[in-house]
């Protein structure tokens, strides 16, 4: 029997076990998922991770309502929950501090940790992110009302990518599966109930402790991503004092995996520019 590639090791997070991967040696960075059904730190990040385990090491978890962790009842879903998560991981591993990646969902809990524990954080990148205010998208919508068949997963798919080419039935059938195995369509529709704009806005992190922010930050985003606006990376870019910002034309929501090698070139530059300022 193969093993199952999404699966990683288990590590305790408080009253919780959370799925990781945990691969690579040297300054460490965590990758933390975005929030659409059937994901996980895996389906997320499988193009990242062994390019910048490379240099460095990485840890991806599943935050908690999404892919292999645990799924405990009567869990909150929030902000609060899923940043306790990630400095309970932090501290379970033993790190001080790591570098950040977080994507969409993910960037917005990003902004929040580095926000709530800036000790933590080296340096930040946000990739297609929520934390600000920002009028829902019809792809947004689409994609956290999605009902569990191959059809609604096909559709939502189409939100996602720019290039038709990365959209197949395959794919979607994939992914379809992954969002019908136990426990995951039901924690996934009670996370975003309608009327969903109260999601995003429970998201936002205060525009003054985002132009608080002492870290330097990457903002990355798709042109023509159809699920979270540019406009959201704009602002970004503009309330964060150390930012620089990065626009991938030709390119939907999917920037890690519709432009995968620049993706990775971008951020691990990013990383090597403070290993060389520590040095």
């Amino acid at each position: 029997m193969t093993q199952n590639p999404e699966i990683g090791t288990r590590v305790r997070t408080g009253g919780f076990e959370t799925n990781v991967h945990d691969v690579g040696s040297g300054a460490p960075v965590l990758l933390i998922h975005g929030s659409g059904p059937g994901v996980s730190a895996w389906a997320n990040w499988r193009l990242v991770i062994p390019a910048l385990a490379k240099d460095r090491r990485v840890i991806a978890p599943d935050m908690v309502g999404f892919g292999y962790t645990d799924r405990p009842a009567g869990i909150q879903y929030g902000m609060d929950t899923w940043v306790q998560q990630a400095l309970d991981l932090l501290d379970t591993l033993g790190l001080e501090q790591v570098d950040l990646v977080g994507n969409s969902f993910g960037g917005a809990l990003a902004l929040a940790l580095a926000i709530r524990a800036p000790q933590r954080v080296r340096r930040l990148v946000l990739m297609g992110s929520v934390g600000v205010p920002f009028a829902i998208t019809e792809g947004l919508d689409a994609v956290w009302g999605y009902e569990a068949s191959f059809e609604n997963m096909r559709r939502i798919m189409d939100y996602f990518a720019w290039s038709r080419e990365l959209v197949s039935d395959e794919l979607a059938e994939l992914r379809y599966q992954a969002s019908i195995r136990p426990g995951f369509q039901e924690s996934f529709s009670a996370m975003f109930p309608a009327p969903r704009q109260r999601w995003v806005d429970a998201m936002m992190s205060r525009e003054a402790d985002i132009r608080a922010l002492p870290h330097e930050t990457l903002v990355i985003h798709g042109r023509e991503d159809k699920v979270i606006p540019l406009s959201n990376s704009l602002t970004l870019a503009d309330w964060i004092p150390n930012a620089q910002l990065h626009v991938f034309g030709h390119c939907g929501h999917w920037t890690q995996i519709e432009h995968n090698a620049r993706f990775n070139r971008l951020v691990g530059d990013f990383f090597a520019e403070a290993d060389q300022q520590k040095s």
